[in-house]
């Protein structure tokens, strides 16, 4: 294997997305226990569905019999029983019952791959694993979908495009005052600064040198074995009800290499009746506002080439897009190096 494979495959790695990490992949009320939910991950077709108690299945969305997918399926008895010819099969991926040919050899087998998944906060996790990491770590949320001083709603949508561009927008503060500067809260600040990257524990903070709390001014980018997220504030003004600035914590999860889905929970830090007021205010008013800005991100993203990245020209603005890349190198050359030594040893 030549440095120049390696590279390919490393830079296939990130392009597809990093293994060994925990990825949101739906909302929790769109996975039922009376039918099943398919969803792709990382080029991976899942399907996910819940048993009678409400605990959460996931396995490829693939029937080991000839290939159907079990998502058009239907839930029996807490396992998910294939239209094409009804094989059912259980959460674990073992084929529990072939109905058209009692005592068929399929049954005991396992025959398709399962997935830990979890939930938390309105959405479904499922951990897709790496040659390095085959049992997921723990799950680290950020502490705004953790503490219950905060509130919020999870917001989610299909980009087409790599997920790489939208973690790149996060990482790029400068743009809000440019896209988004007819937007209700972010038509402040100055169009002219300088960007500075700091360093934090676990990861990196991006801001602007020259304004904080005017716009979209800065982001946090965290980094745990198995989990990558972001969070940044928006400023609200006094209209827009009860709780200081609006704090936005997003993940990106890759579908496959020319789609994405992000999930952005939308949170103010509020109490007592503050909460249920801004919760209302929300839902009444500004939620519209919000997927506005969502939708001038999209559709720009949408229009960038899908080689952009190799015919760009950044400058100084663009260190935290520089430094966000950095890691995901990192870790996908981690990955490829930790693969090829196990087929050198076979």
């Amino acid at each position: 294997m030549t440095a120049i494979d390696k590279k390919a495959l490393i830079e296939e790695r990130v392009n597809s997305g990093l293994l060994g990490h925990w990825y949101p992949v739906a909302k929790s009320v769109e996975v039922k226990t009376s039918r099943p939910h398919g969803v792709k991950a990382l080029g991976q077709k899942l399907v996910l569905w819940r048993g009678a108690d409400g605990s959460l299945k996931c396995i490829e969305d693939f029937c080991p019999h000839r290939g159907a997918p079990l998502s058009l399926g239907e839930v029996h008895e807490g396992n998910i029983g294939c239209r094409y010819h009804g094989v059912v099969v259980d959460g674990e991926g073992v084929v529990v019952r072939v109905p058209a040919m009692p005592e068929c050899a399929l049954e005991g087998r396992k025959a398709v791959k399962s997935f830990h998944v979890t939930e938390h906060s309105d959405a479904v996790f499922v951990y897709i694993p790496s040659l390095s990491r085959p049992e997921p770590p723990e799950l680290v949320l950020p502490d705004e979908l953790t503490s219950d001083a905060w509130t919020g709603f999870l917001c989610t949508a299909v980009w087409e495009t790599n997920y790489r561009y939208a973690i790149d927008n996060l990482a790029d503060p400068m743009h809000g005052c440019y896209l988004h500067s007819e937007s209700f809260t972010l038509a402040y600040g100055s169009k002219q600064d300088l960007m500075r990257l700091d360093k934090t524990e676990h990861g990196f903070h991006i801001t602007r040198v020259g304004q904080v709390g005017d716009n979209f001014d800065w982001t946090d980018f965290v980094f745990h074995p198995g989990t990558m997220f972001c969070f940044l504030d928006i400023p609200y003004p006094p209209a827009a009800g009860p709780g200081g600035n609006m704090r936005i914590v997003g993940y990106a999860t890759p579908v496959d290499e020319t789609t994405c889905k992000v999930f952005f929970w939308r949170m103010r830090k509020v109490e007592g009746l503050a909460r249920a007021s801004w919760r209302f205010l929300y839902r009444a008013a500004l939620e519209n506002n919000h997927w506005n800005v969502l939708e001038q991100d999209r559709v720009m993203l949408e229009g960038m080439p899908d080689d952009a990245r190799r015919r760009e020209m950044l400058y100084q603005h663009d260190i935290g897009v520089s430094r966000v890349r950095q890691i995901l190198t990192r870790e996908a050359k981690q990955q490829i190096e930790a693969e090829l030594a196990q087929v050198a040893a076979e």
